[in-house]
């Protein structure tokens, strides 16, 4: 039954931690040098790229059945073992050795592991649950709001995490700060190292609350009307939603088409993404300025998703995704470039792809999806979007290793360093790649509306 409507959306408790939870989850300290962390931890590149590979193909294999479980067993019990995860995740890294070898490769494995199974569990249900909410209040109409607010707020928590993970990271930056205040203190780059997974932690543990605190209202009646029709949750029925979730979306050309075109996006943007700190450098930007720009970036969170919004109401989905196709484009050929400093310009409009990706894939999904199955369907998508991304992964780890070892490249390097001629010659694969991907999709989707 739909219960009075309150006088806002952010009104409804489980909206307001949804948004809290996104936020907390997602402002990890260490983003603005990832790729550095892990290699000054002691990994070579191809571990960190066999390593985030391994995180993607974790999520894949739970990613659908978490969904299913979510919309079983309840999305707030899902999302309380999320936050649970985030903990003992960061809690490694933080005790990891320093040092290369088998034991810190080990760590960092079941890091990825934990990581790839929080990043599951909390996919789709801390969404399809403040939806619910929203549905329940007869706010479903309100869900691009809280979707313009939740990256907004998550953007600027972000530009406080990539800011202050950056900067804690600089031994030489924090000792100006002792000095300049008249402490004592030094700090070595073995304690930097972990400052910003220590911040991370609080933030994990700050999550983990937020989950604690949610209500799953539309599990409780279904689960008490199963009780009463004697029918107890059960993995063949998890299995079944699975398969009907599948079902649906291969059946319905609209949300099969949104979660191929959020795939394409995602998962050559976030290869860029995820080598960021690496290309920073290569740009000739100092490491002191990764965390600014990281901020600059994320403030991005605070006008494009009210962007997205108008453009929702204004434009049909095949424009938007036309237009952010053509942005994506842009962006991919302009960072192979590796122009010094303003490479910077495409790095930004990849950003904004991203962001706009992320908002219109929710916003078409949520609104076609029924309520029993929204979990489960979110769950495909993140489903397809990190098997895009591991795979993706995979190839490039073996192409740096095939560029590794061609004459050419090697003797472009010569006496300098050939790993960063290697980088940059990767990065120019990454426009055909992008194109070929986007005429095999624009094909598939003229077919589907052909055929339907």
């Amino acid at each position: 039954m739909t219960t009075q409507s309150p006088p806002s959306p952010f009104a409804i408790p489980d909206v307001r931690r949804f948004i809290a939870f996104r936020v907390c989850f997602n402002a990890r300290f260490y983003y603005p040098v990832f790729a550095v962390l892990f290699l000054d931890f002691g990994l070579t590149l191809e571990q960190f790229a066999v390593l985030n590979a391994v995180w993607a193909a974790t999520i894949v294999l739970l990613e659908v059945p978490s969904g299913a479980l979510a919309d079983l067993i309840g999305r707030r019990n899902l999302l309380v073992v999320a936050g649970l995860l985030m903990v003992v995740e960061i809690t490694l890294l933080c005790l990891a050795p320093r040092g290369p070898g088998p034991f810190l490769f080990a760590i960092f494995l079941a890091n990825r592991v934990l990581s790839g199974m929080a990043e599951a569990a909390a996919s789709g249900a801390d969404e399809a649950l403040a939806y619910d909410a929203l549905k329940r209040h007869g706010c479903a109409e309100s869900w691009g709001r809280v979707l313009e607010r939740q990256m907004r707020y998550q953007s600027l928590g972000y530009v406080m995490a990539m800011s202050v993970g950056a900067a804690v990271y600089d031994p030489d930056w924090l000792n100006r700060i002792m000095n300049a205040i008249g402490l004592s203190a030094r700090f070595t780059p073995e304690v930097t190292l972990r400052l910003p997974l220590v911040l991370t932690l609080v933030m994990a543990l700050a999550a983990f609350i937020q989950t604690l605190g949610m209500k799953d209202i539309e599990f409780e009646t279904q689960r008490t009307e199963n009780r009463l029709d004697g029918r107890p949750p059960s993995l063949a029925q998890a299995f079944r939603l699975t398969l009907q979730a599948g079902r649906w979306i291969m059946q319905t050309p609209m949300a099969l088409c949104v979660i191929l075109a959020g795939m394409l996006f995602d998962h050559v943007i976030r290869v860029v993404i995820t080598l960021n700190s690496q290309y920073l450098r290569a740009i000739q930007y100092p490491e002191a300025s990764f965390g600014l720009i990281g901020s600059g970036l994320a403030l991005m969170g605070v006008f494009i998703p009210k962007i997205a919004e108008k453009m929702d109401a204004r434009f049909q989905p095949v424009s938007n995704f036309l237009g952010v196709a053509l942005l994506a484009i842009l962006g991919l050929t302009g960072i192979a470039f590796f122009w010094p400093y303003w490479g910077l310009l495409p790095v930004a409009m990849l950003s904004g792809v991203m962001m706009l990706t992320h908002f219109f894939s929710s916003r078409y999904l949520n609104r076609i999806t029924a309520s029993e199955q929204r979990a489960t369907v979110l769950s495909f998508k993140g489903l397809s979007y990190n098997l895009a991304y591991g795979i993706a992964g995979l190839l490039y780890a073996l192409l740096l290793a095939l560029l590794r070892r061609q004459p050419a490249v090697v003797g472009a390097a010569g006496g300098n360093d050939l790993e960063a001629v290697v980088f940059e010659r990767s990065f120019l694969c990454l426009p055909g790649y992008f194109l070929l991907m986007l005429a095999v999709l624009i094909i598939f989707a003229w077919r589907q509306a052909k055929h339907h």
